[in-house]
């Protein structure tokens, strides 16, 4: 959740503190409020995370970007954190790969795209997309080095199916993913 704490009816740090009584949901402040007493008034208010506007748009996502990846190693790991697909199976959480139950090591950029694309559940996941949320940033090169990641991943998998190309668009977990070993 962003935050401005200028709200015109309330102020924002009570609101910020009514959010926490009652949830959990990650808050990121943004605010034009920039002294150093207001960002710790405003974290110790129960926010994650507080931007001084004027702000950069790549900051305030790189900082959602952190705030979810926090939030996302202190909550439970539960049945949503390991995917399978046919024999190949993911541990989001302990970041580990089997296929046809024998392990397959990963490089860690490796992983992450598998784990996004295993995360979208089928959903077609952009190249900017995974650019993004797996370097942090774009460059003139991102499409070509996301095109040798993925080709490699799926050598190591041994399953050229499970990474299924859209093109044009990007890249998608494939359902039909199979022990057949390939094409």
């Amino acid at each position: 959740m962003l935050l401005d704490l200028g709200l015109p009816d309330i102020d924002g740090v009570d609101v910020c503190r009514a959010i926490r009584e009652v949830s959990d949901v990650p808050v990121i402040v943004v605010s034009a409020r920039g002294e150093v007493d207001d960002r710790i008034l405003g974290l110790h208010s129960g926010a994650d995370d507080y931007l001084v506007k004027p702000y950069v748009i790549g900051e305030l996502l790189a900082r959602v970007h952190a705030v979810h990846r926090r939030h996302r190693a202190t909550t439970t790991t539960g049945p949503e954190d390991v995917v399978t697909v046919g024999d190949v199976t993911a541990d989001l959480h302990k970041h580990t790969v089997t296929v046809d139950g024998r392990p397959v090591t990963l490089t860690r950029k490796e992983f992450q795209v598998l784990a996004l694309l295993a995360r979208a559940g089928g959903a077609v996941c952009t190249r900017n997309q995974i650019v993004a949320e797996v370097w942090g940033r774009t460059w003139p090169g991102a499409n070509r080095t996301l095109d040798v990641h993925v080709a490699t991943l799926r050598t190591k998998l041994g399953r050229p199916e499970l990474v299924q190309t859209v093109r044009g668009v990007g890249y998608r977990m494939g359902a039909d993913a199979g022990a057949s070993g390939g094409e």
